[in-house]
C-alpha cells in the first residue's frame, strides 16, 4: 500500500510531529511505500527512515513568505497563527501547499492520504483528491483552533465532514468531532495513542540518590502549558527548597511569556532548571533521572509524553482534563496518576484569572500526594506502542 502522511507544520516538536513521524516508522515495519509531505524551513533538518520520500513545502520564501503556522497559539518554533492569515496569506497557503499535493499525488499516486489535524489543510486535500481515500488524525489543538477562529471555519466544516475516516484520540474527543463537524459517527475512530519503547523506559542504574524530589515537565514553555502556574504553586509548599526541585524541558515561542517564566523561576523557592529542546533520548534520559513528571496544562489531546514519563517509571500530576482520565483508566489500570481539578475556563483553553490561585494550591497539594502513590506497572505501559497502533490503522485502511 502506498501511504502519504501530510502535515503543514514541522514532523517533529510537537506531540503531533512526534505522532507522525512514528506512524511512519510503524507503516515501514508492516512493509508499506511511504512518502510525506511537511510545512519547513529550508534551515530545518528533517530526519525521516531512508526509503521514505519527504516532500518539503518551504515557509519564508517568495512563494510562502511567512513563518510555519502552528496549530497551537504558541509554538516551540517562530511561527504563524491561523488567527493572523491575511487574505495574501491564505491565497499563499492554499496555492503553494495545493501545488505541492498535486505534484507528490501524480508522482506518488497513494492509496491512502493521512492528513495529521482535522483543519485548513486537510480541508484542501479533501478538496484536491475526491478520488483518493483521505482520513484525517486529530490531536486536539485542532479542535480548540476552529472553536476559537472563525478562519475559514466553514469551508474546513464543510470539507471536514466529507472525509472517508476520521480518527480520534478518545471518546471525548469523538463526541467534539461530531459536535463541531458534524460527520457521520461511523466515520470515527477512537485510536488512543503510543510510544516508543526503545527510547521510553525504566533504567534504575539512571535514577538519581538525591534526597530531593525531582519533579520534571516537558512540553511547550508557556502560559497554557500550566508552567506558571506550577512555578507559582510551589509557594504553598513548607520546605520546599529542602524537599523539593524543579525541572523544565522543552523550548519556547512567547518571548513576553518566556521572560515572566523565568522571572517566576528565580523567585520560586525551590531550585529550578531548565534544559531547553531535548532529543527524545536525552529526555528519557532526564526523566529517569527524575521522580515525579507534572504536566499542568490548560488543554491537551491525549498527551504523550504521559505515557513516555509513565514508561520511564515516574508517578504523575495531571490536570484532568476531558477523556485522559478514561482513557488511561481503561489502558493502564493502577496508572497511580493524580489528577488536579480544571481552573474555571472562559474558553477551551484560557483560565480565568480568578480561578488560578484555588487552581494552583490544588496542584501544591497534588505534588505532595503523588509521593504516597505506587509506580505504574511497567508490563501495562508496554502493552501501548506505535507498532500496535499502525496494525489497528492498517486494519481499518
Amino acid at each position: 500500500m502506498r501511504i502519504l502522511s501530510i502535515t503543514a507544520q514541522k514532523p517533529d516538536s510537537t506531540g503531533s510531529g512526534v505522532y507522525l513521524t512514528e506512524l511512519v516508522k510503524g507503516f515501514e515495519k508492516l512493509g508499506h511505500e511511504q512518502a510525506v509531505i511537511a510545512g519547513v524551513t529550508k534551515e530545518d533538518v528533517v530526519c525521516l527512515l531512508d526509503g521514505v520520500r519527504f516532500y518539503p513545502v518551504y515557509y519564508k520564501t517568495e512563494e510562502l513568505s511567512f513563518p510555519v503556522c502552528g496549530m497551537s497559539d504558541e509554538m516551540p518554533y517562530e511561527s504563524t497563527r491561523y488567527c493572523d492569515m491575511s487574505e495574501e496569506m491564505t491565497r499563499q497557503f492554499r496555492e503553494v501547499f495545493g501545488q505541492k499535493v498535486k505534484e507528490v499525488v501524480e508522482e506518488f499516486r497513494p492509496d491512502i492520504i493521512l492528513c495529521h489535524h482535522l483543519y485548513y489543510l486537510t480541508a484542501l486535500v479533501r478538496e484536491l483528491c475526491p478520488n483518493i481515500k483521505v482520513c484525517g488524525i486529530s490531536h486536539g489543538s485542532d479542535l480548540r483552533q476552529i472553536q476559537k477562529n472563525p478562519w475559514q471555519r466553514e469551508y474546513i466544516k464543510k470539507n471536514i465532514c466529507k472525509l472517508d475516516r476520521v480518527f480520534a484520540l478518545h471518546q471525548e474527543q469523538k463526541k467534539m468531532i461530531l459536535d463541531i463537524h458534524g460527520c457521520q459517527r461511523e466515520k470515527i475512530e477512537v485510536i488512543g495513542t503510543g510510544y516508543n519503547s526503545n527510547v521510553f523506559y525504566d533504567c534504575p542504574e539512571l535514577q538519581k540518590k538525591n534526597k530531593k524530589t525531582r519533579y520534571i515537565f516537558a512540553g511547550k514553555l508557556s502560559e497554557k502549558k500550566g508552567v506558571m502556574s506550577l512555578l507559582k504553586s510551589i509557594s504553598y509548599i513548607p520546605n520546599a527548597e529542602e524537599q523539593m526541585e524543579l525541572l523544565f524541558a522543552g523550548g519556547y515561542g512567547n518571548e513576553e511569556e518566556y521572560e515572566e517564566i523565568q522571572r517566576l523561576a528565580k523567585a520560586c523557592p525551590c531550585n529550578v532548571t531548565f534544559f531547553g529542546k531535548l532529543t527524545q533520548t536525552e529526555l528519557a534520559k532526564k526523566m529517569n533521572e527524575s521522580d515525579v513528571f507534572v504536566l499542568p496544562s490548560f488543554f491537551e489531546g491525549l498527551p504523550l509524553v504521559i505515557i513516555e514519563a509513565m514508561a520511564c517509571g515516574l508517578r504523575v500530576v495531571c490536570t484532568d482534563l476531558p477523556g485522559i482520565k478514561d482513557w488511561l483508566n481503561a489502558n493502564i489500570p493502577d496508572n497511580g496518576v493524580v489528577f488536579v481539578e480544571s481552573p474555571e475556563m472562559k474558553n477551551s483553553d484560557e483560565p480565568t484569572a480568578e480561578s488560578l490561585p484555588l487552581f494552583e494550591e490544588k496542584l501544591a497539594k497534588a505534588l505532595l500526594e503523588v509521593k504516597r502513590q505506587k509506580k505504574p506497572i511497567q508490563e501495562t505501559v508496554r502493552r501501548i506502542s506505535w507498532d500496535g497502533l499502525c496494525k489497528r490503522l492498517n486494519d481499518m485502511f
